[in-house]
């Protein structure tokens, strides 16, 4: 018999890259390996995984919040309400009957678009959000923002011919996706200069140049909070991106799983796409996805999201439906995950006092890593890095030695690749290097996240690896 191997295997699936989980963090495994030894020779004690937006992961160890965690340990063992009682707020019991009556056991199969109780908390979320109606109808809950994301790109993808456009830089989500369902990436630059901000001539052009390449374009993918920019979009030109989605017929991919990361929320607040859509009544069809992993609530395991349809016919969602049905369900814990995040405790409510507190400590630790961290970025020679508003990473560029580049030729590497090896190998600190985000020619930068405890000493060693580095390799 012959053996199965690569060539055997649909082409497609070889071209998809994802850089978040790619050369940099296999290394990282490697050498969180070797530490095990008792005469390991690293030097460094642990490896820091700055790579990925995963808050709970060892090493990051964000705490989770209790509210979440109580609901789902009743959910899964419901006998625990009995030994609880008087213990745990009534309002966390309340919550998990509720759930426990609609849904029954857990380990059961749900609704193919989530336990419609849920979808209907989720709808209530976001028309207290933007003060607009929603229709539970509307709502999908999914593993995770990203298996949406996936969902829809797969419906709108014709091989070969549909292009969707994306920020550079951008999550490699879309990138890998458009790689898998064999779509036509249209990149448009955001403006380092202006604090990564997006541009419409920069669309214009992608959308001309698709045009001259007999490329169709279907979808324009806006990521707000950005990643891995951190950039947060102003009304304006949201208004503005929606009347270009009008113009040339395209669907609006609203990415906005980080809308509760906020550092300057009186200067820099979210809007939704579905709000601006609204407000200006356009037809315009819109998906906006939202998820349980980034925020406060970091619960990334769960695999918990939605998405919302507007302005999307019936018979559209009845395929989309069709699709999710494949699946049979997205996880309940996720679901449960899910309805805690748009249902959170309220002001009167018995565990408010203390979802306040550890929403609070979380978002002043978030702010203030990033504040530190990008002050202390930018005042190394060859280092430049906007303070990011939103989100949960800093992307600063570097100007890199020429001795640096040429030795990155050699060995077959982007230079910023070289650059977050050596960063690794040295200190332990696991970075994505910017080549895995797109970035324009000639340019290099890596991604972060804010995520790191013992912000002195992390930020600390990134400066003295960057200064010998740059020692190394003769200077800027």
């Amino acid at each position: 018999m012959r053996p199965l191997t690569a060539a055997d295997l649909n082409p497609a699936i070889l071209k998809v890259q994802y850089a978040v989980r790619g050369e940099l963090a296999i290394k990282a495994e490697e050498l969180r390996e070797k530490l095990q030894a008792e005469k390991h020779e690293l030097p460094f004690k642990k490896v820091i995984s700055s790579n990925i937006g995963n808050p709970q992961q060892k090493g990051l160890d964000q705490p989770y919040l209790t509210f979440t965690r109580q609901v789902a340990a009743l959910m899964e063992y419901p006998p625990l309400a009995e030994l609880v009682k008087g213990k745990w707020p009534q309002d966390v019991l309340d919550r998990a009957r509720e759930l426990q009556e609609e849904i029954g056991s857990i380990g059961a199969y749900s609704h193919s678009k989530g336990v419609p109780l849920i979808r209907k908390h989720v709808a209530k979320f976001i028309e207290e959000r933007d003060g607009y109606p929603s229709d539970p109808e509307d709502i999908f809950l999914t593993a995770g923002a990203s298996a949406g994301v996936s969902l829809i790109l797969n419906v709108l993808i014709t091989p070969n011919v549909t292009g969707i456009l994306i920020p550079i830089p951008q999550y490699p989500l879309y990138t890998a996706t458009l790689a898998q369902f064999s779509g036509v990436a249209l990149p448009y630059h955001l403006s380092e200069p202006e604090g990564w901000s997006t541009s419409l001539e920069e669309i214009k052009t992608a959308l001309a140049k698709a045009e001259k390449e007999g490329v169709v374009p279907r979808a324009l993918v806006i990521i707000n909070p950005g990643n891995p920019t951190g950039a947060i979009l102003d009304k304006r030109t949201m208004q503005d991106l929606v009347r270009l989605c009008e113009e040339h017929s395209l669907v609006l991919l609203a990415d906005e799983v980080y809308q509760a990361n906020l550092h300057r929320p009186d200067t820099h607040p979210f809007h939704s796409f579905k709000q601006v859509v609204r407000e200006l009544k356009s037809p315009v069809p819109l998906f906006s996805f939202h998820s349980i992993s980034k925020g406060v609530k970091g619960e990334c395991g769960r695999r918990g999201g939605y998405f919302e349809c507007t302005n999307i016919s019936e018979e559209v969602r009845a395929l989309l439906y069709k699709m999710a049905s494949v699946s049979l369900c997205p996880p309940l814990s996720g679901q449960i995950g899910v309805d805690c995040l748009v249902r959170p405790p309220r002001p009167n409510d018995p565990s408010y006092p203390l979802w306040k507190r550890e929403t609070d400590t979380i978002h002043d630790a978030l702010r203030h890593r990033t504040r530190v961290m990008a002050q202390r970025l930018n005042s190394l020679p060859g280092v430049s890095c906007v303070d990011s508003p939103g989100a949960l990473y800093l992307y600063p560029k570097l100007e890199l030695p020429d001795k640096a580049v040429e030795e990155a030729r050699k060995q077959g590497k982007s230079p910023d690749t070289l650059y977050a090896l050596q960063l690794l190998e040295e200190t332990g600190i696991c970075v994505v290097p910017g080549s895995g985000f797109g970035q324009k020619d000639g340019e290099h930068h890596y991604r972060l996240t804010c995520l790191c405890p013992g912000v002195e000493e992390y930020v600390s060693a990134l400066e003295n690896f960057h200064l010998k580095f740059l020692k190394k390799y003769g200077g800027v």
